[in-house]
């Protein structure tokens, strides 16, 4: 390993924003390490990966390399700054599209968070990169064959009461558990435009003491639904 003290793992090294990171990071002298597609000569240290590996076949070929590298030292910050987007028509490669976002989005973020939990100094900085767009509404094309005013929201439970939670979790306070009840009241109702949610609304589902409270994280909702 390298004399200087400070080091940094850049997932994605040598994309666009991943080769401006590895360049100022060098800059100021710190060791930089790449895991990317492709080398970045840039880097002091590379990992060549294969997206169309397994994930668990890219972990473990990452985490290998790394500690054959690092042996018990720790970098002081895991930046993450892979991944890509596609758009188009949902009828066109919709399941080839999202597999290839899996690969470049989710599961670069799985392995820097896996690096993390080894290698990771204490006090040290994990950065995950996502989009904007993940805060509104989707498609924002007219072209993407979904039915015209169509609704999509996400419902965001904290803790469900099913029976596998129930063994699971015997000694949890189930005053704070949603009923399955409930949440398929609250889908029946807005299937009948009943309180229905603004489209990309993100719905939290609280209970507590029994009593449950679906609280609009992000999107339009007339007011603070009890059920």
């Amino acid at each position: 390993m390298s004399e200087r003290n400070n080091r940094v793992i850049i997932y994605g090294g040598n994309g666009a924003l991943g080769s401006k990171c590895v360049f100022h990071f060098k800059m100021c002298k710190w060791w930089v390490g790449s895991v990317d597609l492709q080398e970045n000569p840039e880097a002091d240290f590379n990992i060549l990966v294969t997206y169309t590996d397994s994930l668990p076949n890219q972990e473990e070929q990452v985490l290998n390399e790394l500690n054959a590298k690092l042996k018990n030292e720790k970098v002081d910050a895991i930046i993450c700054v892979a991944g890509g987007w596609t758009a188009g028509n949902i009828k066109k490669d919709f399941a080839k599209n999202t597999e290839l976002m899996w690969c470049q989005n989710v599961c670069s973020s799985i392995i820097a968070a896996s690096i993390t939990s080894r290698y990771l100094k204490e006090g040290g900085l994990l950065t995950l990169t996502g989009a904007s767009s993940a805060l509104r509404e989707t498609p924002v094309e007219v072209s993407s064959s979904l039915p015209s005013e169509a609704v999509c929201v996400a419902i965001l439970p904290v803790i469900l009461d099913t029976p596998m939670n129930r063994i699971w979790m015997p000694k949890s306070d189930m005053s704070n558990w949603t009923p399955l009840e409930e949440i398929v009241e609250l889908v029946w109702r807005w299937c009948n435009k009943i309180d229905r949610p603004a489209n990309g609304s993100l719905l939290q589902v609280i209970t507590k003491d029994f009593k449950t409270q679906v609280n609009c994280v992000h999107g339009l909702l007339s007011d603070e639904v009890s059920l």
